[in-house]
């Protein structure tokens, strides 16, 4: 009859200790049906669920051996009911929950841990994807991460995002829950908005400020939001009063965009590991492309200022880059590259992002107003653009190498 042991053994870390337990289960004649293990603060934790298929003293052999490498072993026979049990939840689909924030207070832990109980989901991995903390008590530069890989039975995943999301809210942590697929891992094209995104102003409220008109373009705006006029009226009513602008003052703005925090990262990052990225911006190319030359992006689509004699005209070429257009455009360049829809990534901050954010394998909402937040499937609100690579899955350690690079001197 086979009988199943869970070996768990754990102990301050040194060489050899895999090898001699593993030796140990090879004598006895034991076949591995599960392992895991870590080291946490040179503490090494390891299980391994084996099988034997005749008698033999295991519990005794990994006892002695245990001693022997200075571990603390326990062998526990694991039923045929319980190892059902095990089998099928080990079949569920599995979410990963990431949470994000300058620092992590230990108290969301507690709520985090309520959370998923009250959805019947066990927390089967928790490790971090940040760095260590400084020494000397500053936040950690791009901030803290961890990720939780959860399982349980069918969950109510709107729900349960809806609960996460308002959780974090309420702790000043971003909590990002995804499906885990095969696709989590191997995106390949990123999109961005541009304005509020990728950097820190409005283009055009910028353009209006400089002509005295931002006051006339607000209101513009309002009327929008209201709901009196759809993006594509507001659009053409506010590039009407930016008519008579000098070109001049479009350098000037561009040389002085203020660039979102963690972007110059995230795309040394993006560009190093291969990724292709574009702008896809409701904004204009003259500053999409002033982007693209000094970041990086693979191409840029946005609308295009009519200048004619050194002025702007305030008319613009069609078609207008509005909601529909951005999620048609991302559509397109995954189908131009033969990327599957699962292997993209939307970044975006406005409710005219929403249809590309939904139409990602990955749409993340960056620093947005509640109600996009609420739509979106991602968001983060409390770090830089970087934390990206985050929930795409990357560690900061896999990140040091290029980070250092960049910061080496240049001789």
């Amino acid at each position: 009859m086979t009988r199943r042991i869970l070996m768990r053994a754990s102990g301050q870390a040194r060489p050899g200790q895999l090898a001699g337990l593993g030796r140990a289960l090879a004598k006895s004649g034991a076949r591995l049906l599960d392992i895991n293990q870590s080291v946490t603060f040179g503490i090494v934790s390891l299980e391994a669920l084996v099988a034997l298929d005749h008698e033999a003293d295991l519990e005794g052999a990994l006892g002695a051996t245990g001693a022997e490498l200075g571990l603390d072993v326990q062998a526990i026979q694991i039923g045929a009911e319980e190892y059902h049990r095990w089998s099928v939840q080990a079949s569920r689909p599995r979410l990963i929950m990431t949470l994000l924030a300058p620092r992590l207070p230990a108290g969301i832990l507690a709520e985090v841990g309520g959370l998923t109980a009250a959805h019947g989901l066990t927390v089967e991995l928790m490790h971090r994807l940040s760095g260590r903390e400084p020494l000397d008590g500053e936040a950690p530069a791009q901030g803290s991460c961890v990720e939780c890989w959860l399982r349980g039975d069918e969950v109510d995943v709107e729900a349960l995002r809806e609960k996460a999301l308002a959780l974090g809210a309420a702790h000043g942590v971003d909590i990002a829950l995804q499906e885990d697929s095969i696709w989590r891992t191997h995106r390949r094209l990123v999109c961005f908005d541009m304005d509020s995104t990728l950097i820190q102003a409005e283009v055009i409220d910028e353009l209006a400020r400089r002509h005295g008109v931002y006051d006339e373009v607000a209101e513009v705006t309002e009327r929008a939001m209201r709901g009196e006029l759809d993006f594509q009226q507001s659009f053409r009513e506010r590039m009407a009063k930016l008519k008579g602008l000098d070109e001049s003052v479009l350098a000037d703005i561009a040389d002085e965009l203020p660039l979102m925090d963690g972007v110059e990262r995230l795309m040394r990052h993006l560009k190093r590991l291969g990724y292709r990225t574009a702008i896809l911006s409701g904004g204009f190319t003259y500053f999409a492309r002033y982007l693209q030359q000094r970041l990086g992006f693979d191409e840029i689509h946005a609308n295009e200022l009519v200048i004619e004699n050194g002025k702007v005209t305030g008319e613009v070429r069609e078609p207008i880059v509005d909601a529909d257009r951005k999620a048609e455009l991302l559509h397109e360049i995954a189908r131009r590259e033969g990327f599957s829809m699962e292997q993209t990534i939307a970044v975006g901050d406005g409710a005219n992002d929403l249809k590309m954010l939904a139409a990602a394998g990955l749409g993340i909402a960056f620093r947005a107003k509640p109600l996009v937040r609420s739509q979106a499937r991602q968001s983060i609100s409390t770090l830089g653009l970087d934390a990206v690579l985050y929930l795409i899955g990357y560690r900061q350690a896999d990140l040091d190498g290029g980070d250092r690079e960049a910061e080496a001197p240049h001789v």
